[in-house]
């Protein structure tokens, strides 16, 4: 029997999220910290932004996460500013 999915394995925005902080930081998604869940939650954050039949969905989402700003935008895209350089 198959473990269920991880956010990680799902494919999902809050996969995204880790995977370009890990980028923008220069290390593997799983040396991010925090975890991601002690900031938002990534099943609630899979599910704003899931494939949808129907309406299209416009808006974004954005918040602080290891030192930088994230964006989650209606369509998926994930982006990463540093924390310093948004302030200045």
């Amino acid at each position: 029997m198959d473990a269920p999915p991880t956010p990680r394995d799902s494919g999902g925005v809050s996969e995204k999220v880790i995977d370009a902080v890990a980028e923008a930081e220069g290390i593997e998604p799983v040396d991010v910290a925090p975890p991601l869940y002690e900031v938002v939650d990534p099943e609630a954050l899979d599910r704003v932004f899931a494939p949808s039949t129907g309406d299209q969905l416009s808006g974004e989402v954005t918040f602080s996460y290891s030192g930088h700003e994230i964006t989650v935008g209606a369509d998926g895209e994930v982006l990463v500013y540093s924390d310093a350089a948004r302030s200045s």
